[in-house]
């Protein structure tokens, strides 16, 4: 049944979104009646919702994030990836690699509008309409939260005259709540049918994953006590995966290990030596294998050996349930609740290989209790470097060094830096089509 959607998704992304942008094209009468007025074809759109946000624009902008905040270092001489490690003034919206985390973002976005704006016009129970609306808000929230995690202002809809008006990213953060709280509220009221189930994924699921993204959204909005809320509701005890398959490939291990590598780790997790890792920190061995090299520029790094990214049907988790452990562990710290700050930043940093609920053994392993002894900023430092161990490649990098204050990126090009961008130039392909385009940072 799902390859079914799938070859209908296919059919409606060949003659609706042929543009990498936001202009996007209106479909011909035959393909919108069969994908957005009926049942069949809006299961297929959801299909397709899901594979292109896995395939695409999570990939992208894992990848590019990664380069950006030291994650990674280049090791392939493209000229956009060169670019991409130099950042600063030096970095441009002509640089595709930018271009194209906005693009395919925008364009998962688009879908997820479609299908929102034509859901109700259809004949469905309402336990179905509810599974649908929350996974599309689910994605069209993911795709906000990248926007918004990567650029100053963010075009919180689509436009299909091309002219898409942009807003400040904070209000895409709340566009994103909303429609996250919305989800969550109608996926309760109604429930979910047996039907979307059975293709999709259950209530528990959904609610999970609408809660897990609501409670990093709340987090980097600063609405901590409702980013609390929002972790506690989620199970962390269950785990879910983006899956790939060897047509579908999984984008970062096609980035790191397959055949012409462009990626590699940098060594410390790109961490400063101020917040040099543990060597006995379970994570360095989960994620990497040591080797006596350095990137093209001269950065030492390691090899990647994730079993989130070593094969290309490797699953991606949707979310780390650990990363539930470390906003609690955020949001009460930056409340000066330092108490019960440490109690959840101890569970992340006690949690054992067995008891990791994604089923992989991802865990630091330490014994001993952590306590900042009353120092805030001591604290928060602990907090971010556990941050950038349990979501290490997740694509939000970015926005956490940015939130924790860590050093900004100077004009000129610097390999030692944290960051080498605060937030990214528009395309410039947007810009000659989009009057509304804002200009971009310095930096």
């Amino acid at each position: 049944m799902k390859n079914i959607f799938k070859l209908l998704f296919l059919s409606f992304l060949i003659v609706s979104y042929t543009a990498c942008n936001l202009d996007l094209v209106n479909p011909n009468a035959a393909t919108e009646e069969q994908v957005l007025k009926t049942k069949d074809g809006l299961f297929g759109l959801a299909v397709g919702i899901e594979n292109l946000y896995a395939t695409s624009a999570l990939g992208s902008a894992i990848n590019t994030v990664a380069v950006t905040t030291r994650e990674a270092a280049a090791v392939t001489t493209y000229s956009s990836l060169e670019g991409l490690e130099d950042g600063g003034a030096e970095l441009s919206g002509d640089n595709e690699r930018v271009s194209r985390t906005f693009s395919r973002t925008h364009r998962v976005k688009g879908m997820t509008e479609d299908m929102i704006a034509n859901l109700e016009d259809v004949e469905l129970s309402e336990d179905t309409k509810a599974g649908l609306f929350g996974l599309a808000n689910l994605y069209r929230a993911m795709s906000l939260g990248i926007l918004a995690q990567d650029w100053e202002k963010v075009a919180i809809l689509n436009s299909r005259d091309g002219n898409a008006v942009f807003s400040p990213r904070m209000d895409a953060y709340n566009e994103a709540i909303s429609i996250l709280k919305a989800s969550i509220s109608r996926v309760k009221s109604s429930g979910i049918s047996d039907e979307f189930a059975s293709v999709f994924m259950s209530q528990e699921e959904l609610l999970n994953k609408l809660n897990a993204y609501l409670a990093r959204y709340e987090l980097f909005a600063g609405n901590y006590q409702d980013a609390i809320d929002a972790a506690n509701s989620v199970d962390k005890t269950k785990a879910y995966f983006f899956n790939y398959n060897s047509e579908n490939k999984n984008p970062v291990y096609v980035m790191f290990i397959e055949n012409l590598v462009e990626l590699a780790p940098r060594d410390n997790f790109g961490l400063p030596a101020e917040l040099n890792v543990d060597p006995n920190d379970g994570r360095l061995a989960f994620y990497f294998s040591s080797v006596d090299t350095t990137s093209l520029v001269g950065l030492p790094i390691d090899q990647l050996v994730c079993p989130f990214f070593i094969a290309d049907n490797a699953p991606i988790p949707f979310y780390n349930p650990s990363e539930m452990d470390l906003i609690i562990a955020e949001a009460y710290a930056r409340m000066d609740n330092f108490t019960d700050a440490e109690t959840a930043l101890n569970n992340v940093r006690n949690k054992k290989a067995a008891d990791d609920a994604l089923g992989y053994g991802l865990a630091a392993g330490f014994d001993d209790t952590y306590s900042a002894n009353g120092d805030k900023t001591a604290l928060l430092n602990e907090i971010y470097k556990n941050r950038r161990m349990e979501t290490y490649l997740s694509g939000t990098a970015l926005e956490d060094s940015r939130r924790f204050n860590r050093p900004d990126p100077p004009a000129g090009i610097d390999y030692t830096t944290e960051r080498n961008r605060n937030f990214y130039p528009y395309p410039a392909s947007e810009r000659a089509r989009n009057a509304n385009t804002p200009e971009d940072p310095q930096i």
